[in-house]
């Protein structure tokens, strides 16, 4: 498969998902800098990295979705093409309209950085299909903006749709509020958008896929994606 990472201004995330990818996954991939305004056909996935684009200016993602490449970027995903954000590219996803909902300062506002546990919620989508289902991930997060919210009647048709991939929890897997890190809604750490083709999420699957951090987690979500575009193309 082909992976296309897109490179923001104030990116810090993007050459830990190219080396994700590259090494650890041993896939094709390729950088895309913001200002591009076409890319290779045959890229299969395009990955908004975490980071702080364009400085977190306004709003996390807010200035970004007005780069170039986006416009790419939304033709990609609504002709059926994977995309994926991280942290900063799930907000820019958010911000985009490619995904429901937003994110919002964290309760505390502080900025949170530490590992956390997710359950998958939605067992059917290309990141959790072939997660295993009998524990809890464990995942970093790092973030100021990670409070996702969407309104009561988003929420209940993204339930209906399997729209939420995510949900934060403690390590044996129960979903709580002493376990939500930054206070979203219904402890909500990642969502896709109705057709199943895009998703985000707040925890760093990259920073939790080489066997020296001595935890690969994260690199099981890889392995779900890839595993299942393969077999749906076949």
């Amino acid at each position: 498969m082909k992976f296309g990472v897109v490179v923001f201004p104030g990116s810090n995330c993007d050459q830990d998902t190219v080396y994700v990818i590259k090494e650890i996954l041993e896939q094709e991939v390729v950088t895309l800098w913001h200002k591009e305004t076409d890319f290779d056909p045959n890229i299969d996935v395009i990955i908004l990295p975490g980071g702080f684009s364009y400085g977190d200016y306004l709003r996390s993602g807010a200035l970004a979705k007005f780069s170039p490449i986006m416009n790419k970027v939304t033709d990609f995903a609504n002709n059926g093409g994977y995309v994926f954000g991280i942290c900063n590219g799930f907000q820019i996803l958010c911000e985009s309209g490619l995904l429901p909902g937003a994110l919002l300062h964290n309760t505390s506002q502080k900025f949170i950085c530490k590992n956390v546990h997710l359950v998958p919620d939605s067992k059917n989508t290309a990141l959790t299909k072939f997660l295993p289902r009998d524990r809890a991930l464990k995942v970093p997060i790092a973030h100021g903006e990670g409070r996702y919210y969407a309104d009561k009647d988003t929420l209940a048709q993204m339930r209906i749709n399997g729209q939420i991939l995510f949900r934060y929890c403690d390590e044996s897997g129960v979903v709580s509020e002493s376990a939500n890190p930054n206070g979203s809604v219904e402890n909500i750490a990642g969502v896709c958008n109705e057709r199943h083709n895009v998703f985000g999420m707040m925890p760093h699957p990259e920073r939790a896929s080489d066997d020296e951090l001595g935890n690969t987690d994260g690199r099981l979500i890889f392995e779900s994606m890839i595993k299942y575009i393969r077999e749906l193309s076949n």
